[in-house]
């Protein structure tokens, strides 16, 4: 007995070292805003300012804009994502010197997967400079306007399956009920896989297919692809420790292999369609020609790094359209009047051009550009925008100096229902985006697709994949809310991305 309290007392007092330590160190910087003059929230130790989105009480896009809020009439307010200070922007001319005017500082964003995790390290989402700018520049010509009035073809074939697939799912009385999120998932991952990599998905008429799978596995915000995501967004010091990965593990080894049997396929059969397996396939080949005047330090477009690109324009390509589709439908199924003008410039259109749906047609109707728009205000997909400081940086016109490191965020989300820039925010209004309107719309506020150089690459696939999906439903049915349909519509809050909770049950009925 007397060895074992002799035991007790060193282990007590290791334990009691240990968790001073970490306390101390998880709580050193704290104050380092208050020093500075900045309006700081009050951190708790180990989680910082991060606490109930660690709990997943709330999600990182409302936290963040609950924060905005508590800064009002501020340019910023200083936060700790754990134990990191942190700049929450406000000032849209601020942001638009940290996004656009200021960008070499500022050129990175915080978030990155891990060392070992080399689809997550190299796609062009979570890439770092030097490589993301050579990634960027080589990924840019597979949007321009020419190549996605040919992709056009193909993505009408895929608007023909959903016609097949919403019609099989009538009942006698031509009504049904869907979750309008899975049927847009189906449809825009139908839709990446026709035009960026030249297969047949059958997302829309085979429960089973493969690619769906992969969708649902990378974005299902279970606990653990939760946790996952808050560790590589806003604690990326530990992901190394963990190993957790962008894609998940089977859908690493499923993209990896899809992938690479296309790209090989392509390669051994000459074919030619113009899409994204063909720019990739010609990278390949042309660095492999140069290669003896390559720097060694040169991004490869070959292995991994080559699948990375595939793999985030599919994983990016079919969640964000799939997204805004489901939230713009719900919105027209709660604002009928907007639904029934909308339907009315359809309808309009497809007279005119004797029932045919074109790239022209789907990309000049005001009215659907300007829905699509509203909805992005209310649910921007990715609500918030980080960037870290590469070198030290001192604010123009201010004694304020960013040191090297810290984080920088813009809440969209904040911005997006800020009465100063949006009357009666919480309002469902397209006529805020009226060709007049849009005038007077303050720069680097409404930023749905991000701003500056590190602006979304495939904003304009994106929005003509749910615009055609949209002209394709509003044409053919009248969408309506049902019992099962939550108003106000609940955001998920273990999702770092918007995304609601239970889904979008809506009710169509065949015109």
């Amino acid at each position: 007995m007397a060895v074992l309290s002799n035991l007790w007392i060193p282990t007590i007092i290791l334990i009691l070292t240990t968790i001073l330590t970490a306390y101390i160190y998880m709580t050193r910087k704290f104050k380092h805003w208050r020093k500075k003059g900045v309006i700081e929230m009050e951190p708790k130790p180990f989680v910082g300012n991060f606490g109930k989105c660690l709990l997943m009480k709330i999600s990182p896009g409302q936290y963040f804009k609950k924060m905005y809020d508590y800064g009002k009439g501020l340019p910023y307010i200083g936060i700790y994502l754990f134990d990191r200070p942190t700049l929450v922007l406000r000032d849209p001319e601020l942001i638009k010197r940290i996004l656009i005017k200021d960008f070499n500082y500022f050129a990175d964003r915080y978030s990155r997967a891990a060392i070992k995790d080399q689809l997550g390290n190299s796609n062009l989402f979570m890439i770092k400079n030097p490589d993301w700018k050579t990634v960027r520049s080589k990924l840019t010509p597979i949007f321009t306007s020419g190549r996605l009035k040919n992709m056009f073809v193909l993505m009408e074939e895929v608007g023909k399956d959903l016609d097949t697939y919403l019609e099989s799912q009538l009942t006698q009385d031509k009504t049904c009920t869907l979750e309008m999120k899975e049927v847009c998932a189906k449809f825009t991952t139908d839709m990446i896989g026709t035009t960026a990599y030249g297969l047949k998905v059958n997302s829309l008429n085979n429960p089973d297919a493969e690619f769906r799978k992969c969708g649902k596995e990378i974005f299902t915000f279970s606990l653990r692809r939760s946790i996952e995501f808050v560790v590589m967004f806003f604690f990326p010091d530990l992901i190394d420790v963990f190993g957790f990965q962008l894609f998940a593990k089977e859908s690493t080894k499923f993209l990896r292999n899809v992938f690479w049997d296309i790209i090989n396929e392509r390669i051994k059969s000459g074919q030619k369609r113009n899409d994204l397996i063909d720019l990739l396939v010609e990278l390949k080949r042309s660095q492999e020609n140069e290669n003896a005047s390559l720097d060694k330090n040169t991004f490869k477009f070959d292995g991994d790094n080559l699948v990375a690109q595939a793999a985030v324009f599919f994983t990016g390509g079919f969640e964000t359209s799939s997204t805004t589709m489901s939230f713009a439908l719900y919105e027209l199924a709660v604002n009928t009047e907007v639904q029934n003008k909308l339907r009315f410039e359809i309808e309009e259109a497809l007279q005119e051009n004797d029932g045919k749906i074109t790239y022209e047609m789907v990309t000049t109707l005001p009215y659907l550009d300007m829905v699509l728009s509203e909805t992005m205000r209310l649910y921007p997909i990715l609500p918030y925008l980080d960037r870290v400081a590469l070198k030290d940086y001192k604010i123009p016109e201010t004694n304020l100096e960013i040191e090297k490191g810290t984080v920088m965020l813009v809440p969209m989300l904040g911005l997006h229902y800020d009465e100063q820039y949006f009357s009666n925010p919480n309002v469902y209004d397209p006529e805020r985006f009226s060709e007049e309107n849009k005038k007077s719309l303050t720069p680097c506020v409404y930023m749905p697709f991000g701003e500056g150089p590190h602006i979304c690459i495939g904003q304009r696939l994106g929005l003509l994949q749910s615009k055609l999906g949209i002209v394709h439903i509003l044409s053919k049915y009248e969408v309506s809310v049902n019992k099962k349909t939550p108003i106000p519509v609940k955001l998920d809050p273990k999702a770092f991305l918007t995304s609601s909770i239970g889904g979008i049950y809506l009710d169509l009925k065949k015109i």
